[in-house]
């Protein structure tokens, strides 16, 4: 036991700012949590998560303190980015837009993240050195932070990736597409040498309906599976380095993703 770690009930400190990204050409809203006393000796680890609005209906303080309170989880600053009215454009692969042009600012957030947030992390949260930093995101958000992540081994360790829109396609379906043009599939399959990260991968079997194969398993399932396929012709082994949760049951919301986050925090940090 370090000292002071966990000798009294601990309780997250939750703290909104502001910075200005050049890069994005607006203001754009963090929310920082982490462990109220911050003179614990013990190194911090870092989670950065895409569509950090969402962090009441995911009940992430909750999970956060029960975790620390049972002493299964390591001391997290989590820094939490909020979405902007242009996440359909942000979000996504960088230089990769989708058959729709969406993501197409999504390599802009990529430079966001690198060159503006993370060199300001120390002015910011009074932290600059982690013993594992993460990103991971939801839906749209966790295929943002699994690109950052996959294209970003020496800054950062694993990806965690909630019902990841692992579709994202260069052709429309009514327009000859075959599972081939599935982008970040091509992105792993194209990148020559095996990056050192780890994943962390959910589905839910009811995150949607389509099946376009029409083989009985909705395309969410599909997608996943096949980007661990991908992973694995790489070189990376499971469960060491790759980890797929599957919820029976469930859907492609908040509620879903926050009854998982206990698992990925413990894959990620735990003890």
């Amino acid at each position: 036991m370090y000292p002071g770690w966990l000798d009294t009930e601990m309780t997250i400190t939750e703290q909104d700012i502001n910075i200005t990204s050049a890069l994005l050409a607006r203001d754009v809203t963090l929310t920082i949590l982490k462990p109220e006393d911050s003179d614990i000796a013990e190194p911090l680890n870092l989670l950065l998560l895409n569509d950090g609005q969402e962090l009441e209906n995911l009940g992430l303080k909750t999970t956060l303190e029960t975790l620390y309170n049972t002493n299964r989880l390591k001391p997290i600053l989590i820094v939490a980015i909020h979405a902007s009215d242009d996440r359909l454009n942000e979000y996504g692969i960088a230089g990769k837009p989708d058959f729709k042009g969406r993501g197409a600012k999504a390599d802009i957030y990529t430079r966001f993240i690198k060159e503006e947030l993370l060199p300001q992390l120390e002015q910011l949260t009074g932290f600059s050195e982690f013993e594992t930093t993460a990103f991971a995101g939801f839906s749209l958000g966790g295929l943002s932070a699994f690109d950052i992540v996959w294209n970003s081994p020496l800054l950062f360790d694993k990806a965690g990736v909630f019902s990841g829109s692992f579709w994202w396609r260069g052709k429309d379906l009514a327009k000859g597409y075959t599972d081939a043009d599935r982008l970040m599939h091509e992105v792993i399959r194209e990148t020559k040498a095996k990056p050192a990260i780890s994943a962390w991968l959910q589905t839910g079997t009811k995150d949607e309906t389509s099946d376009r194969n029409k083989n009985g398993i909705i395309d969410a399932i599909d997608d996943t599976i096949d980007l661990i396929k991908e992973m694995e012709a790489k070189g990376f082994k499971r469960p060491e380095e790759i980890q797929y949760v599957e919820v029976v049951g469930g859907t492609h919301d908040t509620a879903t993703w926050g009854r998982a986050m206990g698992k990925f925090l413990v894959w990620a940090f735990g003890r």
